[in-house]
């Protein structure tokens, strides 16, 4: 028992505690360096450019960047344009970091017309709106069936079932009022 209080059991333990302090100093300095913790970039807003706008800045900033594809068109955006941004702008970032940029598509996509003839209006209309389709006009014809849809137009065009349609077109009705022929 006499050993831990010594001088020279003192002595070691200072030493081993000087010298493991030191060593995790020097661990914490090296990794603050090596890992870039110095050199930060604020992320530019990139949100509305095009993709072929961007490079230079990319390049200006020294950052990376991989496009992801969105496949809802948003019409408020122009096609090939940059919508979303991962991380967001004004954060800081180290160099050489990778921005992940979703893009509005060039086109919309297209839908497989379904069946709407001999559906009510309001049965027709939810479904044009789960298939991302708008409605048009609606116009009305003699027809015991009162707001059932009897024809269905894209541009003056008649649609039939099975057809493949862009989305987010108008579609037109001609539907049922209620009166005998």
């Amino acid at each position: 028992m006499k050993f831990f209080y010594s001088k020279s059991f003192i002595k070691q333990i200072f030493l081993a505690v000087v010298i493991f302090s030191v060593i995790i100093l020097l661990s914490i300095l090296f990794l603050f360096f090596y890992t870039n913790q110095t050199s930060k970039i604020l992320v530019p807003n990139l949100i509305g450019y095009e993709v072929s706008e961007i490079q230079e800045i990319m390049d200006d900033n020294k950052l990376r960047y991989e496009i992801i594809d969105s496949s809802f068109y948003n019409p408020d955006f122009e096609k090939n344009t940059i919508l979303e941004q991962i991380p967001e702008p004004s954060k800081t970032v180290k160099k050489n970091r990778k921005i992940y940029l979703t893009v509005n598509p060039s086109s919309y996509g297209n839908v497989i017309f379904p069946d709407l003839i001999q559906l009510t209006l309001r049965n027709a209309q939810s479904t044009l709106s789960a298939l991302d389709l708008e409605l048009g006009e609606i116009d009305y014809e003699d027809n015991i069936g009162k707001d059932m849809v009897l024809k269905v137009f894209i541009d003056s065009k008649q649609i039939l079932p099975g057809e493949i349609v862009p989305k987010k077109s108008k579609i037109d009705f001609i539907v049922g009022n209620g009166i005998k022929k």
